[in-house]
């Protein structure tokens, strides 16, 4: 009994290629929010405080632990 092997005929195809202007906007984009948040978790409610009160604080509490920041 002869066994035969499919040979590829045709070539695989490739990943479309993305435009970085396409991605730059978006990259910022995020960029920027991650910045935000960080600022929110790791700083907000100490000396650069630009939300009066613990409301912050109390609902970051646990990521500024859990990310290394101390908080009292």
């Amino acid at each position: 009994m002869a066994q035969h092997l499919a040979q590829p005929t045709a070539t695989p195809a490739l990943p479309a290629k993305l435009p970085l202007k396409a991605v730059a906007p978006w990259a910022v984009f995020f960029g920027i929010l991650m910045l935000v948040l960080l600022y929110f978790v790791g700083a907000e409610q100490g000396a650069t405080s630009v939300i009066n009160g613990t409301g912050v604080h109390e609902w970051v509490h646990d990521a500024r632990h859990l990310l290394g920041f101390p908080c009292h």
